[in-house]
């Protein structure tokens, strides 16, 4: 039978969770809560470390979370889902035109649509995707490469520009000296 103490390694010898490995978290943490040092919760539970009986701890606290953080995030989820159907309903209907009360129609007596509401369903159709990707973080932050390169060419440029800057300077300086003598 094979030891709940070690960590359980799957695939590729990456820590895989387990109901043991779980239990054991608790039980540290609720060790530290305690007052135990980690080296003492190492010690008692066969953490490898007191290192490793503090990532356990924190397993154990994100899992604290952890299950009401997913119920919040499905219970958003749904009211996102309701008002993409609405909106989306709105969408598939057609709208009369109305001036005054009254419906306006065509040349042929048919009512004259309102292509209005559909747009406006389409603007928050996209109101609620957009919602829908950063609550699920589905937005990735843009990559930018900043990196400059300096040539020798420009390395001149910026040479010649500080030469011509030092000449105006100087000039500027003998007329401002010449106007007050």
């Amino acid at each position: 039978m094979a030891n709940p103490n070690q960590d359980a390694r799957g695939g590729h010898g990456r820590y895989v969770r387990t109901p043991e490995t779980a239990r054991r978290d608790a039980r540290a943490a609720e060790l530290r809560a305690e007052g135990w040092t980690l080296q003492a919760i190492a010690d008692e539970l066969g953490f490898s470390s007191k290192t490793s009986a503090l990532y356990g701890i924190r397993n154990a606290l994100r899992e604290i979370v952890k299950e009401p953080a997913e119920k919040l995030l499905a219970q958003e989820v749904a009211r996102l889902d309701t008002l993409y159907e609405e909106a989306l309903a709105i969408l598939e209907r057609d709208h009369v035109t109305v001036s005054h009360g009254k419906i306006i129609t065509g040349e042929e007596g048919k009512p004259l649509l309102d292509d209005g509401p559909k747009l406006q369903a389409i603007d928050r159709l996209l109101r609620v995707r957009e919602s829908y990707r950063r609550l699920l973080g589905l937005d990735q932050p843009a990559k930018v490469d900043a990196s400059v390169t300096v040539t020798p060419q420009d390395a001149e440029l910026q040479e010649m520009l500080r030469q011509a800057r030092d000449r105006v300077t100087a000039e500027e300086k003998t007329l401002r000296d010449g106007e007050d003598g």
